[in-house]
């Protein structure tokens, strides 16, 4: 018999049956993707079925009425028009539905990430200290900023900011849209009734989109109109009875005249920021409207560039290989995992959870995280009494400074400065008081008592007393 192989350890076992993913399947962006990553939607798509919904739910309605009334026509005039309509309607309706499909499950311009900041990027780091902050948690926290850039376009100076979630500079009009968590290049608006971002790459048939619906709505209500005019012409110029026999036109009358105004102005808006080379963000953020807009063309110019110019390809590769852990799926914390704490920070953090006590009192966090050594002497102080003793310290005090996080420079220092003279004014209170207390400990309790008065006497004195 042969011989049984030995267990492999789990991390080889996991490297055999770790397979390669595509950069969709670890994106970590809050998309949904279908296909293989070949149809990419927001994550608010499930308000597509509502727009559809919307969209054909009175579109069936229009066509069972022009087919009604087609059969019931007397003349041939009335039935060519009622057909010619019917037939509108559809292939209106199939190209609005396109136009809508394209625009959600289109890539709009989603900008590449990247696992580390740029070395550019550090270069213009800001830094700043909150020193009040000492106060709440006993140290001093670091804020990191990233400066914008300034970029020239068409002569004129464009800032460009670095996003802290995609970590990379922002081309000039792209912004970082919230809801998809992505940055989107030509950034125009998330829309939620197509459930995604209107960027570079899908604006176009966002345009498309909003325009046939808003024609769409406008022809249904000039029909609904037509066919209640040739019900009263029927019923003697009556117009409830016309309403009254007519009640899916009069439904959707009703329905179109409310629609058209949110389609119809959203149109009428977007023509105009297309005249003048603006997207919804820009004109919103910047007013660019009220000042000089380094985008803007001649009015031709400007139309054909959204509907005359080749789209461009996708700026990252959904459906690109990845190796195994190159991305981690879910939101993205800027600086998670990344060191960002000077090397005096990380004693603070070691040690912020000890509890520090000098003579049997505790000191405050505060005073521990003073930086003493800022009070170091100069070298030609320290050669100058580089042979001077040093001061012994009682060993409480010394576990206390050590616990605390002080410098030994500091310490070092304030021993250079001690002179012999200080150093037998030093010693000798502590022999004294060493010799009192074991005394105190020995002696009657009556002649402790006479002691303690006499003491707090000599305390009463005043310093001028003493001296004398």
């Amino acid at each position: 018999m042969k011989p049984e192989p030995e267990d492999e350890p789990p991390q080889a076992q996991e490297q055999l049956e770790a397979k390669p993913r595509r950069l969709y399947q670890a994106w970590k962006g809050n998309n949904i993707f279908l296909c293989g990553g070949r149809l990419i939607f927001g994550p608010d798509a499930a308000s597509l079925l509502l727009t559809t919904f919307l969209i054909i739910a009175p579109t069936i309605i229009f066509c069972y009425q022009m087919k009604s009334k087609f059969h019931h026509s007397s003349s041939t005039g009335q039935q060519h028009m009622h057909r010619a309509a019917l037939v509108i309607v559809i292939i209106t309706t199939i190209m609005d539905l396109v136009f809508l499909f394209m625009t959600s499950a289109r890539d709009p311009g989603i900008m590449p990430r990247n696992t580390r900041a740029p070395p550019e990027a550090d270069e213009l780091l800001l830094g700043s200290n909150t020193p009040s902050m000492d106060w709440s948690d006993g140290r001093t926290p670091r804020m990191r900023f990233r400066r914008p850039k300034d970029v020239i376009v068409n002569g004129f100076t464009v800032k460009v900011k670095f996003c802290e979630t995609c970590l990379r500079y922002r081309p000039p009009r792209s912004s970082h849209c919230s809801i998809c968590n992505n940055c989107v290049h030509k950034f125009d608006h998330h829309c939620p009734w197509v459930g995604q971002c209107i960027g570079l790459r899908n604006y176009r048939y966002f345009f498309l989109f909003i325009a046939t619906s808003t024609f769409l709505c406008i022809f249904v209500f000039v029909f609904a109109w037509l066919s209640v005019y040739s019900q009263m012409e029927d019923n003697g110029g009556s117009m409830w009875m016309a309403l009254r026999k007519e009640a899916y036109s009069f439904a959707l009358i009703i329905y179109t005249s409310i629609v058209v105004w949110f389609v119809g102005g959203l149109t009428v808006f977007h023509l105009y920021l297309i005249s003048t080379n603006q997207t919804t963000y820009e004109n919103f953020r910047y007013h660019y409207d009220k000042k000089d807009n380094p985008y803007r063309k001649r009015i031709a110019a400007n139309f054909a560039e959204v509907f005359f110019t080749k789209i461009p390809p996708p700026m990252a590769n959904i459906r690109s290989w990845v190796g195994e852990g190159a991305l981690e799926a879910g939101f993205y914390t800027p600086y998670i995992g990344l060191d960002v704490t000077t090397p005096r920070e990380k004693i603070d953090l070691e040690r912020e959870n000890k509890e520090v006590l000098v003579g049997g009192v505790q000191i405050p966090t505060v005073l521990q995280n003073i930086d003493y050594g800022s009070f170091e002497d100069s070298s030609e102080d320290k050669n100058r009494i580089e042979g001077e003793k040093t001061v012994h310290f009682p060993s409480a005090w010394a576990q206390g400074n050590e616990g605390a996080g002080t410098s030994a420079t500091a310490t070092t220092a304030c021993n250079d400065e001690t002179s012999e003279d200080d150093l037998n004014e030093i010693d000798s209170p502590n022999i004294a008081s060493t010799q009192a207390s074991s005394e105190a400990n020995t002696e009657p309790p009556g002649e402790g008592d006479a002691k303690e008065n006499d003491s707090s006497n000599r305390t009463a004195q005043s310093p001028g007393d003493m001296i004398k």
